[in-house]
């Protein structure tokens, strides 16, 4: 275990084992000028790095205890000089190197993905990641076998034995760790997990498990895609259910939006009205039926619109 001891400051916990100053911990750039050592490197995270020199394989970084850290050639930017900076990410390469490289993994350490299979070995499968390097995803990590081509949600993290990074699909075991601290229409990031007889399990923030139910979904989604989402209530048990459309007045906003852009992109008439069914209100606008009723209603006050027997109408605007 690695610890990182400062006079008269406190000092917190955080993934593998690693102690952080608390005043630098809202960066991975040295931000605490006061403290000699104000930050630790860690593997499977981008970093802000400086340059010690310059050789025939690449430039050198430094890594502070981790030591001088390699950034091939193929990565090194014209013009670079010692004392320079670089953002880097940092992991082991094929040969259990500690290297750094300027391409972004599409995760990282603490994060989830939807990955595609490439190569199925006697060691586990193996995902495309976006780095020369493809994520091994061990067998005994893996929720059922996965196989070449199909893609799947996993969990990055740093195995404490190798420091190699690798990936879990047994997602479940990452989440809701801590009790969630959320607030009703709370806006948050959202990975659209397994679909259920209720709807989808989304993955919230990096850190929590929610649920879309199937009455609230009102156009499309696919596990793994990546999405904004809405807090609708934390449970007394803890269970996070979500929305894909703002609450209350704030879903007004966003929707009156939705349909004035759509009688735009229509010569300024749409065929909906109160009469229209869910479905096609659904199909048109990816909105639930009350949803647009509220949202017709606050633009004909704002006489943004007509009501007609046939739909709405764009009112031409006032110069």
């Amino acid at each position: 275990m690695l610890y990182l001891l400062l006079a008269g400051t406190k000092t917190r916990k955080v993934q593998h084992k690693i102690y952080l100053c608390t005043r630098c911990t809202g960066s991975n750039k040295p931000s605490c000028r006061s403290h000699k050592l104000h930050f630790m490197i860690q593997i499977g995270q981008t970093c802000q790095l400086s340059v010690v020199e310059l050789s025939q394989f690449g430039a050198f970084l430094d890594g502070d205890k981790l030591g001088n850290i390699l950034l091939p050639n193929r990565y090194v930017p014209e013009g670079l000089k010692p004392g320079d900076q670089l953002e880097v990410f940092i992991y082991l390469d094929s040969e259990d190197r500690l290297v750094a490289t300027t391409e972004k993994p599409l995760a990282k350490v603490g994060q989830f993905a939807f990955l595609k299979v490439v190569a199925e070995t006697n060691v586990g499968a193996f995902l495309d990641w976006g780095l020369p390097k493809n994520l091994l995803v061990p067998f005994r990590e893996q929720k059922m076998k996965m196989k070449e081509g199909e893609s799947y949600l996993v969990f990055v993290y740093l195995d404490d034995a190798t420091k190699r990074v690798v990936a879990s699909s047994k997602i479940d075991r990452f989440t809701d760790n801590v009790s969630p601290a959320y607030e009703p229409g709370q806006k948050v990031d959202l990975i659209i997990g397994a679909r259920t007889d209720l709807g989808y399990k989304a993955i919230i923030d990096h850190k929590h498990m929610g649920m879309l139910y199937n009455n609230e979904i009102f156009s499309p989604i696919q596990t793994g895609q990546q999405t904004t989402g809405y807090i609708k209530q934390v449970r007394p048990d803890d269970k996070i259910d979500l929305s894909l459309q703002p609450l209350g007045y704030a879903a007004i906003d966003e929707v009156a939006q939705k349909i004035l852009n759509k009688l735009n992109s229509n010569n300024g008439f749409l065929t909906l009205t109160d009469h229209s069914s869910p479905e096609e209100i659904s199909a048109h606008l990816g909105i639930s039926k009350k949803a647009f009723k509220k949202a017709v209603g606050a633009l004909y006050r704002q006489r943004l619109i007509t009501i007609e027997e046939e739909g709405l109408r764009l009112n031409p605007v006032k110069g």
